[in-house]
C-alpha cells in the first residue's frame, strides 16, 4: 500500500501527464479538494512540499497570486521561445522577466526571489557551476563612468567547410556598449584595424585592456619589442593595459560577453562565410545595445548608459593603422604576476621586485615622454587612492618620443585625419 507522500507524488504525477482533477481524485479514491489541495502545495514549494513535515507556510497572506504566477510563467516562456527562434537576445533568467512583465504592465512587480521561486516550482531553471578562483590577487582598475575601461578579446570559429575565424569583440566596461568584427587572421594588423574600427565606435576610453596575444603585444621573441598597437594607442591618446598572462578573470566583462556571442551569433546557425558572421553578429550588437537586461544598469539599456558622458571618438582612415608610427608622449601598463624568482616579465624582459613575499600581482606602468622613458612598478593599480611604487627603471630605446602636439614630417596629412572630436555615440 502506498504511503501518504507516494500517494501525493502519485497525484502530481498524474496531473502533470494531463489527467483532469477528477480523474485524477477517482482513480486515488480521493476528493477532488484533495487533489487541488496537493497540487498548489506542489505548484508553492515543489516535491518537498508533498511532505508532512514541510515547511509550507499554513496562511496564504504572502503567496503570490495564481495570475501573477501564471504571467511570470508565461514571460519566462515567450523569452525563452525569442531565444530558440532568433528573435530575441538569450537572456531568460529571473532578472529579465520583470522587464518582460513590465512591458505587459503587470502590477505590481513581483521581487526577484519570488520570480525565482515560481521559476524553480515551475521546473524551469538550471543550476549554476561555481567558478574556480584564482589564488593569486591582481591589481585592477575600478571604473565608474561609461568611456573609463574597454576591453578587447578575441574568440576563435570555425566556418560551415573549416575555415577558422577570428572574432575580435570589445566592450566599454560600465555601459555594456559592445562592438565586434569577424576577421580570417589575428595578426598586429588586423588588431590594429579593430583597434581603430572601436575608437570610432565606441570612442576612445581612457583605458583600453588586451590580452598578451602576440597580434596586440607585438610577439614573444624581441626584447623590449614596442609593436603596432602599443604605437597606436599612444598616438591615439588611449592607456593601453595588458591583462596577466594565463588569467581571463581580469578580462572578465569581454570573456563574459564571448558567452552571450557565442550563444546569439554561433548556437544553432549554418556560416558559411565571413560576411554571413558580420550580418549575424550585427544584428545581435544592436538587440544588445537595445536590452534592458542588464541589472547593474538599473533598466537602462547600454545605448543610454554609453550616451550619458561625452566621448572622444577618433576620426580616422583604416589605413592609418597599416602604417608604423612613431613614439609619442604617453602611458601603457601591464598586470603580472611575481615570479617564483622575484622578477616579473614585460616586454619579453624580466624586472626585479626588489622585498616581494608571496604569490601577489602588480601593476608595471611604462611612461614616454620627450625625454625618454620609465618603467615602474606598483602595488595596485593607478585610480586607487595610495598605493607604493616598489622600484623603478629606465626603459631603454633607440627612437626619439614626440610630444602629443608635434607633427611628424612624414605624415602630416595622417595626423590631419587622425584628430579626435569629441561626440556622442549614434
Amino acid at each position: 500500500m502506498p504511503t501518504r507522500l507516494e500517494e501525493r507524488q502519485t497525484a502530481v504525477h498524474l496531473l502533470r501527464a494531463g489527467r483532469t482533477v477528477d480523474a485524477v481524485a477517482e482513480q486515488l479514491g480521493r476528493s477532488p479538494r484533495w487533489v487541488r489541495n496537493w497540487r498548489q502545495r506542489y505548484r508553492t514549494t515543489g516535491w518537498h512540499g508533498l511532505r508532512d513535515e514541510s515547511h509550507a507556510a499554513k496562511t496564504h497572506g504572502t503567496r503570490i497570486p495564481d495570475s501573477l504566477r501564471q504571467a511570470i510563467v508565461q514571460a519566462r516562456s515567450e523569452l525563452e521561445a525569442e531565444a530558440t527562434l532568433g528573435t530575441g537576445l538569450k537572456y531568460i533568467g529571473a532578472p529579465a522577466v520583470p522587464t518582460r512583465l513590465k512591458a505587459k504592465q503587470v502590477e505590481p512587480l513581483p521581487s526577484l526571489p519570488s520570480i525565482e521561486r515560481v521559476l524553480r516550482a515551475a521546473g524551469m531553471t538550471h543550476q549554476r557551476q561555481a567558478r574556480q578562483q584564482s589564488a593569486v590577487v591582481y591589481p585592477h582598475l575600478k571604473p565608474t563612468e561609461p568611456h573609463y575601461l574597454c576591453q578587447v578579446d578575441i574568440v576563435p570559429h570555425f566556418l560551415t567547410g573549416g575555415q577558422r575565424l577570428a572574432c575580435f569583440n570589445a566592450i566599454d566596461v560600465v555601459s555594456r556598449y559592445p562592438t565586434g568584427q569577424a576577421t580570417p587572421r589575428r595578426r598586429a594588423a588586423e588588431a590594429a584595424a579593430f583597434l581603430v574600427h572601436v575608437w570610432q565606435t565606441l570612442g576612445i576610453a581612457r583605458y583600453t585592456q588586451v590580452d598578451n596575444e602576440s597580434c596586440f603585444s607585438g610577439g614573444s621573441t624581441h626584447p623590449y619589442v614596442l609593436g603596432k598597437v602599443v604605437r597606436l594607442a599612444l598616438h591615439v591618446g588611449t592607456e593601453l593595459v595588458f591583462s596577466p598572462v594565463h588569467h581571463p578573470e581580469s578580462n572578465g566583462t569581454v570573456e563574459r560577453f564571448h558567452q552571450d556571442y557565442n550563444d546569439h551569433v554561433w548556437d544553432d546557425t549554418y556560416l558559411t562565410d565571413q560576411a554571413a558572421v558580420q550580418r549575424q553578429a550585427d544584428h545581435f550588437f544592436q538587440l544588445y545595445r537595445q536590452s534592458r537586461h542588464h541589472s547593474a544598469l538599473q533598466e537602462r539599456t547600454p545605448h543610454e548608459v554609453h550616451q550619458q558622458t561625452t566621448l572622444r571618438r577618433l576620426e580616422i582612415e583604416c589605413s592609418f593603422a597599416k602604417q608604423k608610427l612613431p613614439l609619442r608622449e604617453g602611458r601603457i601598463h601591464f598586470i603580472r604576476r611575481v615570479g617564483q624568482q622575484g622578477t616579473v616579465s614585460v616586454l619579453n624582459v624580466d624586472w626585479p621586485v626588489p622585498n616581494w613575499d608571496g604569490p601577489r600581482g602588480v601593476w608595471v606602468t611604462i611612461e614616454f615622454d620627450i625625454s625618454g622613458a620609465t618603467l615602474a612598478i606598483y602595488d595596485a593599480a593607478p585610480d586607487v587612492g595610495e598605493r607604493t611604487c616598489v622600484a623603478t627603471y629606465p626603459f631603454p630605446f633607440a627612437e626619439a618620443v614626440l610630444s602629443a602636439e608635434q607633427l611628424t614630417p612624414a605624415q602630416p596629412a595622417q595626423e590631419g585625419q587622425a584628430r579626435a572630436s569629441r561626440q556622442r555615440p549614434g
